[in-house]
């Protein structure tokens, strides 16, 4: 995982003084490169082993490791991903459509990347084992994020299993009143702070359902409702960007519990039926 996106990745679940190291090597990672250690340190005004200790943390042998590490993976962005002794064809550099094309290709790797890398196989699996095993699937979302809900219904539906699809924030407690032990509530909300998607979890899991989270990697009211709560970690400077990232990596982590569920010969027997064209 590229340096800077594990450090991201990572931010949310730092202490006080990590998370001031974090800040500065995201915002001036080119600047690293003429800083030891010690002039880190004195920077931020922490120790010399504040900034050791953070390095090896994310794994790193010390913080000479991670800088050189940043350094590389920076140098490999600026090339557009080209390997060493390598430039960029002609056609590359005259053509702006192709550079922007393949800067947020890698913009999503990195996202999908460090999302696979927040949510344990374990817990994906997880999801994917309440859904099989639930007599009904509430899939609920407001803006972007009902979309998606939307979308996972269908497959849902597609490989038999019943699914429903909740997009108004004031019937959603009512649209659940139904759910009994068992069911399984999806919840897709970026930031997890949606008041009535947190009430809506609540009183489904006092029904004796499951609830499975989605939410951005961040501390959120609705993370402390969920029996799985599943992260997405996606971050750029341009709000546009970002939301693609969101969007992307969003979509991967649906697409690996569908994916799961699929692995039950049954469902799958049922999507190719459902797929197959109406004669």
């Amino acid at each position: 995982m590229a340096p800077l996106a594990k450090i991201r990745g990572e931010r949310d679940r730092m202490s006080a003084i990590e998370r001031r190291i974090a800040d500065f090597m995201l915002e001036n990672a080119h600047l690293l490169r003429d800083y030891s250690s010690q002039q880190l340190a004195n920077a931020l005004g922490i120790s010399q082993s504040s900034v050791v200790k953070f390095s090896q943390k994310l794994g790193f042998k010390g913080y000479p490791d991670l800088k050189f590490s940043i350094g590389e993976s920076l140098a490999r962005r600026e090339s557009g991903g080209t390997g060493p002794g390598m430039a960029p064809s002609a056609r590359r550099l005259g053509n702006p459509g192709i550079l922007l094309a393949e800067s947020l290709w890698r913009a999503k790797g990195e996202a999908v990347q460090v999302t696979t890398a927040l949510n344990a196989h374990a817990d994906v699996a997880a999801a994917a084992e309440a859904i099989r095993g639930a007599g009904k699937v509430y899939a609920i979302g407001v803006g972007n994020d009902g979309l998606y809900a939307r979308a996972i219904a269908i497959k849902l539906a597609l490989i038999g299993r019943t699914a429903i699809h909740l997009f108004d924030t004031a019937l959603m407690a009512v649209g659940t009143s139904s759910a009994t032990a068992g069911d399984v509530l999806l919840v897709l909300c970026e930031h997890g702070q949606e008041a009535a998607l947190c009430q809506t979890a609540r009183l489904f899991r006092q029904r004796g359902g499951k609830v499975v989270t989605i939410t951005r990697h961040t501390a959120n009211a609705l993370r402390a409702h969920a029996d799985i709560a599943l992260l997405v970690s996606a971050h750029d400077p341009r709000p546009q960007v970002e939301l693609l990232l969101y969007q992307a990596a969003l979509q991967h982590l649906l697409d690996l519990v569908f994916l799961l569920l699929c692995e039950d010969e049954a469902h799958l027997r049922m999507l190719v039926e459902n797929a197959a064209p109406i004669e």
